[in-house]
């Protein structure tokens, strides 16, 4: 074996790396700190890390892991970073405590990410020059090559257990509980027990090599502790579709797109185990790929027309594709739910990176004048609550209602509350006229306002043999669904369809308010996944004597207290991940407020919006004599 690079502690020197040179202080913390792993797509690391993260989870402590990888199936870099936090914050930090650089391509750009003070792990196998280290980090070299090719012998099981063998080292270091990571090991490969022994062997190779050779523990470490409560661990896909199957979706017709695919797979698991009647082995759904997104988002509004709960999952570029058909539900006033996982755009764009940059795209989706309703959810608790919530506006309002997640929701797996259902919850269809009701002689106009609230009465297709039908068009028509080109008959119909908008601002989730620690005259907006750094970000600025008012955003129509939050302050910040300031945008022509009064801060890199970056921007603009670089960072 090749000589290994101890790691000391930092009143020693390291010799070999640095040259004869102290040690520079390290970074000390418990249960804080943010850990990233380098590796490449397609070498199995991700299974290693996302097991990592989940040991310290199993521990008490919260952990906000994140997954970063590129669009293509293997060869380029991907990144996985974890969050360590006992305080519970589980958006980015910003930062980056320790590397475990497993990808020479990377490689440069990986140590540049290190804090002063941080730690780098690295396979050293391969010596490496002194220049392709920073004096100061604290760097541990284990030669993870050659201990796996020493033991195992065939090339695929030397690449995927070398990522176990590391994750057992940085146990050693880092003070995780080794029992931890074997029973997640049982729970994963039970019945599989040849794969079970061999990932518990790779783990101890690891934990062996680093008590005899690795000085550990770090500065940064880990303790038991008990705060993770009653939390449960889910990506927000699995959740928004686990609150379709509970809001009563019997269709889904979905064409693949990242990042939004595993919403529709993970609903044909979910139905597969609720929606399958006991008697009869009958499926109680109906689940279509269809040919790409125009199809998919038509057999969904044929089949909210003809009654059933429907939706489709995509992102972007399909939202692109459909809003013809978006227009016709919205006009022919059909419920439609539409959940789309936020990517990067615009065109191709990243496709797994994230951003909330289809607001204006999906708020005002068709030609002519539209107004849909969108749901704004924080992280994968909403994205269930929301999900059923749509299901129930859709056909409260007869109209498409988005879910407007993203990837860094969607696709990572999150600490959030559990999941509620109350014991009775009933589904809100609407006004749909029955048999008895059109039996009985009851008026039937299909796009009558006969309540106040623009909403009309409508049947379901089959309803009554003689009355209650009509002629669904796309045209524009009469209260009775006469078709019409008469510009009054028009103005009536766009009109009440602009009335059931503000209807629907009373009916859809309300914001969230927090007031600062004493009065303030500034305000910050946000919402969805800007979420979690946002509530460390305003710990911080409260702790630096900046008191800021917060509203976050649940949907759109905005409701009256958006209004009255803006006008109570001077300067409103409105914290959004994307280029144009979209939010902003809509307040500014929903709302008709002065533009003035709204400071963007926009983030639209790809990565998710750390508490760093907002906690500067807001501090740049409240405090102008700090460094107006450091709000870039």
């Amino acid at each position: 074996m090749s000589a290994v690079e101890p790691f000391r502690g930092a009143s020693d020197l390291v010799p070999g790396v640095h040259g004869e040179r102290p040690v520079p202080p390290r970074i000390e913390a418990v249960n804080d700190f943010v850990i990233k792993f380098a590796n490449v797509n397609g070498s199995g690391s991700a299974s290693a890390n996302e097991l990592f993260a989940k040991a310290i989870l199993r521990m008490g402590v919260p952990v906000s892991p994140r997954n970063i990888f590129p669009s293509n199936i293997q060869g380029l870099p991907t990144w996985y970073e974890v969050r360590v936090s006992e305080d519970g914050w589980l958006g980015r930090r910003g930062g980056i405590d320790m590397m475990v650089a497993m990808n020479p391509q990377t490689w440069d750009a990986d140590v540049a990410e290190l804090e002063p003070g941080g730690y780098l792990f690295y396979d050293s196998t391969r010596p490496m020059p002194a220049s392709r280290f920073r004096p100061d980090i604290h760097v541990i070299g284990m030669p993870l090559t050659e201990i796996c090719n020493a033991v195992y012998s065939d090339p695929r099981q030397r690449q995927l257990f070398k990522n176990i063998v590391y994750v057992g080292a940085l146990s050693v270091l880092l003070e995780i509980d080794d029992q931890v990571i074997e029973k997640l090991f049982g729970e994963q490969y039970r019945g599989k027990e040849k794969l079970l022994a061999s990932n518990v062997q790779a783990l101890h190779l690891g934990r062996d090599f680093a008590k005899e050779h690795l000085q550990g523990p770090l500065g940064v470490r880990v303790r038991r502790a008990d705060r993770v409560g009653d939390g449960i661990f889910i990506d927000g896909n699995s959740a928004a579709a686990l609150g379709c199957v509970y809001g009563g979706a019997t269709v889904a017709a979905w064409y693949p797109i990242t990042p939004s695919s595993s919403v529709a797979e993970a609903f044909q698991k979910y139905c597969a185990k609720f929606r399958v009647d006991p008697a009869t082995g009958q499926n109680c759904y109906a689940i279509v790929q269809a040919e790409d997104e125009i199809a998919s988002i038509g057999m969904v509004v044929g089949a909210g027309w003809n009654g059933a709960r429907a939706f489709t999952a995509t992102s972007g570029p399909g939202i692109s594709l459909m809003t013809e058909f978006i227009g016709l539900a919205y006009f022919a006033e059909i419920p439609v739910t539409i959940i789309n996982v936020q990517r990067g755009g615009p065109s191709t764009g990243m496709p797994t990176r994230t951003q909330q940059a289809d607001l204006l795209a999906c708020a005002y989706a068709s030609h002519g004048d539209t107004k849909h309703v969108l749901l704004l959810p924080e992280d994968p608790h909403e994205c269930f609550e929301h999900a059923a919530c749509a299901l129930d506006l859709a056909d409260r309002l007869q109209t498409p209602v988005f879910v407007m997640t993203d990837l860094d929701i969607g696709m990572n797996q999150r600490l959030c509350r559990p999941f509620a259902w109350e014991e009775g919850r009933s589904y809100d269809r609407g006004k749909v006229m029955t048999a008895e009701e059109l039996e009985a002689g009851r008026d039937f106009g299909r796009y009558k306002d006969v309540d106040g609230d623009g909403i009309p009465w409508r049947t379901l297709p089959g309803t009554h043999p003689t009355r209650g039908s009509y002629f669904t068009r796309g045209t524009t028509r009469d209260p009775y669904a006469r078709y019409s080109e008469r510009g009054p008959d028009y103005i009536y119909n766009v009109e009440r369809l602009l009335k059931k908008f503000r209807t629907a601002a009373d009916l859809v989730p309300q914001p969230v308010i927090a007031m600062a620690a004493q009065p303030t005259r500034l305000g910050v907006i946000y919402f969805g996944s800007t979420s979690p750094a946002m509530a460390e970000a305003l710990a911080v600025l409260q702790a630096e004597g900046i008191h800021v008012d917060a509203m976050r955003l649940r949907a759109f129509p905005f409701p009256d207290s958006v209004a009255a939050f803006i006008a109570a302050h001077d300067q409103v910040f409105v914290v959004e991940q994307n280029r144009d300031a979209q939010m902003r945008s809509l307040l500014v022509n929903e709302l008709e407020v002065d533009p003035a009064r709204l400071v963007k801060v926009l983030h639209y890199d790809g990565t998710p919006i750390t508490a760093r970056f907002i906690t500067r921007a807001i501090t740049q603009v409240v405090r102008p004599t700090a460094d107006p670089k450091e709000a870039q960072a």
